[in-house]
């Protein structure tokens, strides 16, 4: 394999990264919504912040070796159209999970706190979890990057 095929893979693998990454946070976010014990409910967010680490060294692992593709290789430039969206967009989806992941730490924090204090169903944390805004900026997060994705596949203009 010479080093465009390894760039590629390394670039693709920091996509699969993501995008398992975001898929388990998500499914664990949705569990979370369906637990009443707080301690089960930590217990999720612990586990979607590891799946949150996971798209943070994919979306890093993506970028480094995504630009070095655009670097090195004849078929895309710095002024193609979809190489600045794709980068735009990777800034754009990481300031959303970054804001939800900082709503998130508070919930899980919260969680844990009543899961030492007796572990009964909580109204505040109830509310936290199903907050609009926090649960909004995830998800757009997570839409964000398969846009990105789409334009990776699709590369329009080039």
């Amino acid at each position: 394999m010479d080093r465009y095929h390894w760039l590629l893979f390394l670039h693709v693998a920091g996509a699969f990264l993501v995008i398992g990454g975001a898929t388990m946070a998500a499914i664990f976010s949705v569990a979370a919504l369906r637990r009443e014990r707080p301690s089960e409910i930590a217990d999720l967010f612990k586990f979607a912040q590891l799946a949150a680490v996971a798209v943070m060294i994919g979306m890093t692992v993506a970028l480094v070796f995504g630009l070095w593709l655009v670097a090195d290789v004849d078929f895309a430039g710095w002024r193609d159209t979809w190489v600045i969206l794709a980068l735009v967009l990777w800034v754009v989806a990481n300031g959303l999970g970054s804001a939800g992941g900082r709503r998130d730490k508070g919930t899980r924090e919260l969680a844990q706190r009543l899961a030492t204090q007796g572990d009964q169903p909580s109204t505040e944390l109830r509310t936290r979890l199903r907050d609009p805004l926090s649960l909004g900026l995830s998800y757009a997060s997570g839409v964000v990057v398969l846009v990105i994705l789409a334009l990776m596949m699709w590369k329009p203009g080039s």
